[in-house]
């Protein structure tokens, strides 16, 4: 049974990442929101298996903004998947002092396509209000250090 604190968390978790993903979509109109719809649609366009479907919030389309009701989308290698990564911590030089956590999927969905997958760390302090983009190898170049941690479900 999960402890109130640890639920509270996660609460907070989810707000600042809504938080996060209206600060991007306002503040530079490259980021795409899809929806469910469109998610799924970009996902076979990429052969992506449907178990990576929660290892990435937005979308950039070259060329396209999110002021656009429908994108027509010529080449599936234009689309770049953009997993968020948001904190309330004041940070001078984002995403330096960034601390995150990240799943197996979004590592290994980054690995499988190199340059079509960034990272995106958002800062929502009001004295750093701020996001950097990362390819997965720019984020290996810098990062300090690395554990697992792993999440279980029982059986009921």
């Amino acid at each position: 049974m999960a402890r109130s604190h640890s639920y509270t968390i996660t609460i907070e978790n989810n707000y600042s990442e809504k938080e996060g993903i209206k600060f991007l979509l306002e503040s530079d109109q490259n980021f795409i929101n899809p929806d469910k719809e469109s998610r799924k649609l970009i996902m076979n366009l990429l052969n992506i298996d449907k178990k990576y479907s929660r290892a990435f919030d937005l979308v950039l389309i070259p060329g396209h903004t999110n002021l656009e009701k429908i994108i027509q989308l010529d080449d599936p290698a234009d689309v770049i998947l953009v997993e968020l990564k948001t904190t309330k911590k004041r940070l001078v030089n984002n995403p330096r002092g960034f601390f995150f956590g990240a799943t197996e999927n979004e590592f290994n969905l980054a690995r499988k396509l190199k340059s079509q997958y960034l990272f995106c760390f958002v800062s929502l302090h009001s004295e750093s209000r701020s996001y950097k983009l990362l390819s997965l190898e720019e984020l290996n170049n810098i990062i300090k250090t690395k554990r697992i941690q792993y999440q279980i479900n029982l059986k009921n």
